[in-house]
């Protein structure tokens, strides 16, 4: 009897063929963070940023009325963060008088803003942010730059009147 065409003339290559299908089904493109969850999907198995870095969660938030003081803002962003503020032995007098300040309304609402930010946001220009990683906690010290007075503030104005140029 005559073989037909389409069979192989060695045994071995239909076993060779399904090995090798076999190889190149199972050796898919996972990188080795990564596992299969479902048929068409995989997932990593590396903490997202905001697990490895905390303060760069994205929040976004509405403070509540009983909410009055910076102090207490930064303490509410805080509650579920896993940091909390420094004792008040460890906080300078300037970051108390911040805290004491009262929440102006614009910052009542926040976001979507990293954590990180919404603190610098709530705290200002003057001051910045200060982390200790270890412990998980912040605080607030003043910039450089930024003397503190006792004067208020002035604003230069021409004396003379604004004249318009054409």
């Amino acid at each position: 009897m005559k073989r037909p065409s389409y069979y192989p003339k060695h045994p071995i290559t239909p076993v060779a063929v399904c090995v090798a299908g076999f190889l190149a089904i199972g050796g898919t493109n996972l990188q080795a963070k990564e596992i299969q969850v479902g048929r068409y999907s995989t997932t990593t198995t590396a903490p997202t940023p905001a697990q490895a870095e905390l303060l760069s969660t994205t929040v976004t938030l509405r403070f509540p009325e009983r909410i009055q003081t910076v102090g207490e803002a930064v303490r509410y962003l805080l509650q579920r963060s896993g940091y909390r503020v420094a004792d008040s032995e460890r906080v300078g007098s300037e970051t108390m008088a911040l805290f004491a300040l009262p929440l102006p309304a614009v910052h009542r609402s926040l976001g979507p803003i990293t954590l990180r930010e919404a603190l610098q946001t709530l705290a200002g220009p003057a001051f910045i942010l200060v982390q200790d990683p270890v412990h998980r906690l912040i605080t607030f010290e003043r910039c450089a730059g930024t003397a503190v007075s006792g004067q208020e503030s002035r604003t230069v104005h021409d004396k003379g009147g604004a004249k318009d140029e054409h």
